[in-house]
């Protein structure tokens, strides 16, 4: 059930510890899951889902990929990425209005010659629908990839991925702690950690405020952790299995504040890794509260996972500096 994927990131991603950080913060040893080199478009958590993902896309001979995402959408990057990698055309469609000056993820996009439809406040793909008609009616085959990647065949990039961290690490991490976004990377790595066997603490650091549907986000996460569970044959999971921190949700979604500032900045400087401002951003700064708070105990060891995003760094200097 895991074997079948195709091959678009440089995999496996380094294990590395964060040996300056960890003095400084006087706490466990703290480690990172470098998954911003997966190494498709400069790298991020959406090509393991989008190796999955994509091979359903080529099941049924699919001629252009449909996405959607925020204007600095590093699932959007990466997706347009795979598509130029695979032949296909890509249409995005992407939340806000065409910007005066192209940058960051918006720029990557269009040197991958992505066709970008600008849908106003509606960045989680409601016009996709139309758009596919559209595309149907002029004889072509489109294929929908979900917002974030984040079904049962995108889950699948994450249970794979703890099955890589398993196989790298000889002693298991305490906690993993990681940026909760749409509900894919979570509900995979619950399903691995219980494929391998794996006694880890999952925590999800939310960074969007929005819920969709009436449905809370926790929720989400539960039910496509469990649709996953069942496609591998799998025991379901209990409400509680879902750990999830909205303790850190700031301004709200791609609002840049002093906590991801400070943590963007001190893991630069600190251990020359670029965190981004939406995502990975908000989650190191959350665990660095987390740190601060004495969450961990001193026997604890604990990894960051990197999901990505830097490129958007570069769409956000006004706020960074």
């Amino acid at each position: 059930m895991l074997t079948r994927r195709l091959s678009l990131g440089t995999l496996p991603t380094p294990v590395e510890p964060l040996q300056r950080l960890s003095e400084q913060l006087n706490g466990p040893p703290l480690w990172i899951k470098r998954d911003d080199l997966t190494g498709l478009a400069l790298g991020g958590n959406k090509t393991r889902k989008l190796e999955y993902i994509l091979c359903d896309a080529m099941d049924i001979k699919a001629d252009c990929i449909i996405t959607a995402g925020a204007i600095q959408s590093n699932h959007c990057r990466q997706t347009a990425a795979a598509a130029a990698k695979l032949g296909l055309e890509c249409h995005l469609v992407l939340g806000g209005q065409a910007p005066e000056h192209c940058n960051g993820n918006l720029l990557l996009d269009q040197l991958f010659n992505a066709r970008v439809h600008w849908a106003g406040e509606k960045r989680k793909g409601e016009d996709i629908p139309e758009l596919v008609k559209q595309l149907k009616a002029q004889g072509k085959t489109p294929f929908v990839v979900p917002y974030g990647g984040s079904n049962v065949s995108g889950a699948l990039g994450y249970v794979n991925a703890m099955s890589e961290l398993q196989q790298q690490c000889t002693e298991p991490f305490s906690h993993i702690v990681f940026a909760s976004a749409s509900g894919g990377t979570h509900a995979g790595m619950l399903n691995g950690a219980k494929l391998c066997n794996m006694q880890t603490q999952i925590w999800g650091i939310r960074i969007d405020k929005s819920e969709s549907e009436g449905q809370s986000f926790a929720q989400r996460v539960l039910e496509l952790t469990n649709d996953t569970a069942k496609h591998l044959g799998l025991s379901s999971f209990a409400t509680e299995a879902v750990h999830l921190n909205a303790d850190y949700l700031g301004g709200g979604y791609a609002v840049v504040g002093e906590a991801e500032r400070h943590a963007i900045k001190t893991l630069a400087q600190v251990e020359g890794i670029l965190l981004d401002p939406v995502y990975t951003g908000r989650a190191f700064a959350g665990l660095l509260d987390l740190y601060r708070q004495g969450a961990f105990a001193a026997d604890d060891k604990v990894l960051f996972w990197h999901t990505g995003g830097s490129p958007a760094l570069f769409a956000y200097n006004d706020s960074l500096v």
